[in-house]
């Protein structure tokens, strides 16, 4: 194994919060009943994807030029408050983590349907950390798809099979597994039976890249 691909949010960093609030913004403004039962269906789906399960609750159909405009209204909320995102904001054992990862030679990834996933490593200080970064910015399809860590590896120079993916959500793990990559699952998807591995901390990485 020679690489990792992380998943952003809910792995590196959470902005799940700040998600909530933006969603819960727009949907009021539409008179749409939203809470945080529904908001944990949205992780680890693309934003239009995320809309569609808000809509669900609404009482009239939307059209599609709409719903682009719903979803440009919750993500310029959103981008406003992620500028309240500093370093401190990393999760816990990030940091030290992916230092000693990359002192033991792994080449690193991110990969996150997120299209603010620039601002965000901006915001907490790992703009330019990352080997190699894929995004919303450049996929046209969201997880469970495999695109985004397929092309995270490629980015590597790297197969599928020589790197890990690490991931938050039971749609991330299946992409994972999707495009022939070792997952380990830890927060929401810890336990989830069909990854390679499941740690509570993302220290525990340490112990199966060794």
């Amino acid at each position: 194994m020679k690489g990792f691909i992380f998943d952003l949010d809910g792995v590196i960093v959470s902005t799940d919060g700040l998600h909530y609030l933006a969603w819960k913004q727009m949907a009021d403004k539409e008179g749409i009943y939203f809470d945080e039962k529904i908001n944990n269906r949205l992780r680890g789906v693309s934003r239009m994807a995320s809309l569609e399960i808000i809509l669900e609750r609404s009482v009239r159909e939307y059209s599609d030029e709409e719903k682009q405009t719903l979803a440009t209204y919750k993500n310029d909320i959103y981008k406003e408050l992620l500028k309240s995102l500093t370093p401190n904001d990393i999760l816990p054992g990030v940091s030290e983590t992916l230092k000693e990862l990359r002192a033991r030679g792994y080449k690193l990834a991110i990969g996150s349907s997120s299209r603010n996933t620039p601002q965000i490593l901006k915001y907490i200080g790992l703009e330019g950390f990352f080997d190699a970064v894929s995004d919303g910015n450049n996929i046209t399809n969201s997880k469970p798809d495999p695109e985004v860590f397929i092309k995270g590896a490629v980015f590597l120079g790297l197969e599928s099979s020589e790197c890990y993916v690490v991931e938050d959500a039971k749609a991330g793990v299946d992409a994972g597994i999707a495009g022939g990559f070792t997952t380990i699952a830890l927060g929401d998807a810890y336990g989830y039976d069909k990854a390679d591995f499941s740690i509570k901390h993302f220290g525990e990485i340490l112990s199966i890249a060794k």
